[in-house]
């Protein structure tokens, strides 16, 4: 089932987040949410819409290209979620806090791309980097990695497992945002 941010939400119904977040306060919309993010069932969007007698922006494009975060400092996770839903692309971003819950996500979100940090509280980043691309269900996600502490060695070492760019912390947010285009939709 197709799910939106409330930012996706707002392009799509092409009206303002109050008045989105008011059809949310009177149950006209629900939302769940999603490696702690809010989500809106797009086929329930359609519903308000037409109840309404409104027509969604069509030239807004629903996202298709799907985007996992996996960092444990909220913070950054944030920054980057909220670029990317600002992104003229619309990715789907979801989160993951460390390793582990990152390869459930992986599972059932099934990304395109995943941005991920080296150093995670369990399972490291080389190691969820190694998994992905060892395994043929998801060997094709193309996986970029942030680090605080990205010296050469560091950033051999996760291209020989198989991550497709690196970037050191703190984020130049422009050149993150090319190279996930790049990546995706070259």
């Amino acid at each position: 089932m197709k799910t939106l941010t409330v930012s996706q939400a707002c392009k799509y119904c092409n009206v303002s987040q109050d008045t989105l977040l008011g059809w949310i306060r009177t149950g006209e919309i629900s939302t769940e949410t999603v490696g702690g993010h809010r989500r809106i069932r797009l086929d329930e969007l359609d519903q308000v819409l037409r109840s309404k007698n409104m027509q969604p922006d069509k030239s807004w494009v629903v996202p298709e290209k799907k985007i996992l975060i996996v960092d444990d400092d909220k913070i950054v996770v944030e920054t980057i979620v909220q670029a990317l839903e600002e992104d003229e692309h619309g990715y789907e971003v979801l989160s993951a806090a460390d390793g582990f819950e990152a390869q459930l996500q992986i599972k059932n979100f099934n990304p395109d791309l995943l941005i991920l940090d080296i150093m995670m509280p369990d399972i490291n980043g080389y190691e969820v980097c190694k998994k992905i691309k060892s395994d043929p269900e998801t060997e094709n996600i193309k996986i970029i990695v942030l680090s605080a502490y990205l010296d050469d060695q560091s950033y051999e070492r996760m291209q020989e497992h198989g991550a497709d760019a690196c970037f050191s912390k703190p984020l130049p947010l422009p050149e993150l945002r090319e190279q996930i285009a790049r990546l995706i939709y070259e």
